[in-house]
């Protein structure tokens, strides 16, 4: 009976022990066996792995890519508008050994301490980066460039943690509160000044337009004017000359055409009133004979005791 239960006592041992010496790897994990604090195997591929029972112990890690939200951050660029910068990495473990080494901890608690010393990491990334641009750049599409230079930045640093930063993103990137009035008055008067800029320059085309159009409409009308002037009086010199050669064919009906254009120009409405002496040369025509006798030169028919010019081609008598 003794030997029963020592055997199965042996058995349970045994079982014990060899439970106590396996462990398991999840292909999410990665695990360190630890034997009085110091690393004696690791094993990053998922699976069954063995130790030594109740002298070595295993620490597992997670070997999934991790993220990590930091804190809202002031940072200063170089237009001296400053911003608050919210950010998140995608960050996971390269290094089981190293990183335990760097963090001190184990665990969930390694997990802990390397986000504090990735969060470090990064904010100072970020200063760096947003503190050499101007906020416009910050704001701008030119953050993708901005945020894989700090990605790289934070990678070359935290290597040695036996940490690799996947990416890095900017969430929010805004003025402090007590800033915005200001900053909003400033674009508003920006925006007021380049009104008035085109305005003003609105104005001067105007100008420019309208003394442009001014001088062409001047030009035009003295043009004008000059070929009114000449063709007046190319006019008034074909009148004249009209009037000249009227004159020199009969200078009668001529003194007697403007006496007409003359009564016409006076007497005028119904009441008009000449205070003029009868016998006046203004009334020349008023008597019958001048009318007659300009009647006649009129149509070409001389006075009958007018004498008469008769032309022969025969010889008049010789002595007569």
């Amino acid at each position: 009976m003794n030997r029963l239960v020592i055997a199965i006592a042996a058995v349970v041992l045994l079982l014990v022990l060899l439970l106590s010496s396996i462990f398991v790897v999840d292909e999410r994990q990665r695990a360190l066996v630890l034997q009085f604090g110091q690393i004696k195997d690791v094993k990053e591929e998922p699976g069954i792995g063995f130790k030594i029972p109740f002298i070595q112990q295993v620490v597992y890690y997670d070997d999934r890519i991790l993220s990590l939200d930091t804190a809202s951050l002031e940072v200063t660029p170089l237009d001296d508008r400053r911003l608050v910068v919210d950010a998140f990495a995608r960050w996971r473990i390269s290094d089981v050994e190293r990183f335990r080494e760097r963090t001190g901890a184990d665990g969930d608690f390694a997990i802990i301490a390397g986000q504090q010393r990735l969060q470090t990491v990064l904010n100072s990334a970020l200063r760096e980066v947003l503190g050499s641009v101007t906020s416009n750049t910050v704001l701008s599409a030119d953050r993708v460039a901005l945020m894989n230079q700090i990605r790289d930045q934070a990678a070359r640093e935290t290597a040695e943690l036996g940490i690799e930063v996947v990416d890095v993103r900017i969430k929010r990137a805004d003025l402090p509160e007590q800033n915005l009035e200001e900053t909003f008055n400033r674009m508003r008067a920006e925006r007021e000044r380049e009104a008035e800029d085109e305005r003003a320059r609105g104005q001067e085309a105007a100008l420019r337009v309208q003394s442009l159009a001014d001088r062409t409409a001047t030009e035009l009308r003295s043009e004008a004017q000059r070929d009114s002037d000449i063709i007046r009086g190319e006019a008034d010199a074909a009148r004249n000359r009209i009037f000249a050669d009227a004159f020199g064919q009969d200078p009668e009906f001529f003194a007697f055409y403007r006496s007409l254009s003359a009564y016409e120009e006076a007497l005028q409405g119904q009441n008009s009133t000449l205070v003029i002496s009868p016998n006046s040369e203004f009334f020349e025509y008023f008597g019958g004979d001048q009318i007659e006798g300009s009647a006649r030169a009129a149509a070409g028919v001389r006075p009958t005791n007018a004498p008469v010019r008769t032309e022969s081609n025969v010889p008049a008598p010789v002595g007569q």
